[in-house]
């Protein structure tokens, strides 16, 4: 197996009363080995569910109901979607980790956090002395820029701040080096500044442990600051796929073009912070052509009937819209 992660038509439905939900749409994603991957995408679009379904973690009554997700283990290829409760727990947290959107909610607040690091040693290295984990959470807070690291193992939560909770997250799920991170809108609750310490902290650690990361956001900003490839969701598909530097240089979907707009339009004379007009449709509320059209400046009658294949609109660029091809979705 050559990727990492070999996401392939992934599907994941809800129910709504006695009514089956579509909320992802057959979604194909390859995660090569020592990459930073970005998945952005306004709320709603389907990043986070992507995450939580590689681990395991769809919430009921959410599940997968199509689709494979393989993963290149240490110990040989896995299709994760087979792997018994036991079996995921066992690649939950040692090969495969995730940072959550908010630091405070993750942590408990009972224990201290010397406490919660030890627990993610303990579960998948019960045989380590209680002065192993010790050391080796002091090495991940030192790793993670953490200062006077042996009094922050002492501490509890709610005495740390947001920059310093999240670090802590980071270094847990770094704690069993992990080849895969998935971070789920890491920097989301931070100011700028200490956002702008994670991103540079997170690249580092990429590099010092060997480790892939998919970067989930909704910020095109943090994508050109930490990845190399990019896919954008909207409304349960991915509407384009391209390397960093191509999907910047030549923005094709016109979602995508928003999102780029959005970032870049207070540097503008107008000083006036572009929108999006309109809101991402909820699961089973999609329209019968192209999910964007009611959003979409360029739309025409053809958008409103017809679904636009996922298409190469340059090479290894791929766009879900009729302006680059004429191909409909099978």
């Amino acid at each position: 197996m050559d990727e990492l992660l070999k996401i392939s038509g992934l599907r994941i439905t809800t129910l709504r009363g006695k009514e089956t939900v579509r909320l992802l749409d057959r979604v194909d994603l390859s995660i090569r080995k020592k990459c930073s991957f970005g998945i952005v995408g306004e709320s709603g679009c389907g990043k986070s569910i992507t995450a939580n379904a590689v681990l395991g973690l769809l919430p009921y009554p959410l599940r997968v109901s199509e689709g494979s997700i393989r993963y290149d283990s240490r110990a040989g290829e896995k299709e994760l979607l087979k792997l018994s409760k036991k079996e995921m727990q066992a690649v939950r947290g040692e090969e495969i980790s995730m940072i959550f959107q908010e630091p405070m909610t993750s942590l408990d607040p009972i224990f201290t956090v010397e406490m919660q690091m030890a627990e993610a040693l303990s579960f998948h290295h019960p045989d380590l002395s209680r002065a192993e984990k010790r050391e080796r959470s002091l090495e991940m807070l030192r790793q993670v820029n953490i200062p006077r690291p042996e009094q922050t193992l002492s501490s509890y939560p709610h005495q740390l701040s947001g920059g310093q909770l999240q670090r802590i997250m980071i270094a847990i799920a770094l704690m069993n080096r992990p080849r895969l991170l998935l971070a789920d809108e890491p920097t989301t609750a931070l100011d700028v500044t200490i956002q702008a310490q994670i991103l540079r902290l997170m690249n580092s650690l990429k590099e010092q442990n060997d480790t892939s990361i998919v970067m989930i956001t909704h910020d095109l900003g943090v994508i050109a600051e930490t990845c190399e490839e990019v896919a954008v969701f909207y409304a349960g598909q991915i509407v384009e796929q391209a390397e960093v530097t191509e999907l910047f240089a030549r923005t094709a979907h016109p979602y995508t073009q928003g999102l780029l707009r959005a970032v870049t339009s207070l540097g503008g004379a107008s000083r006036m912070l572009y929108t999006i007009p309109g809101i991402v449709p909820p699961g089973g509320q999609w329209l019968q052509g192209c999910r964007f059209a009611d959003r979409c400046d360029r739309c025409t009658e053809r958008c409103r009937r017809e679904m636009p294949a996922l298409t190469e609109a340059a090479p290894g660029h791929l766009c879900r819209c009729f302006l680059h091809s004429e191909e409909v979705e099978a």
